[in-house]
């Protein structure tokens, strides 16, 4: 699946650190369950990302 393709698939995320100081993305949907551990530097980069990603998609709705 690209990343541009609708998808009608329902998830629930939670992020979090976690008592070892990492930050962990948590992702559960149907039958799935994935947690995902990052250092506290590489969270600060994919919110740069998610940030970034929020900005152009704004713009292209304009």
């Amino acid at each position: 699946m690209s990343i541009n393709k609708e998808s009608d698939v329902e998830a629930n995320i939670q992020i979090g650190p976690t008592t070892l100081g990492m930050v962990r993305i948590y992702i559960e949907g149907e039958g799935l369950e994935i947690p995902m551990d990052f250092e506290p530097e590489e969270a600060e980069e994919i919110a740069e990302e998610i940030r970034a990603a929020a900005a152009q998609a704004r713009a292209l709705a304009k």
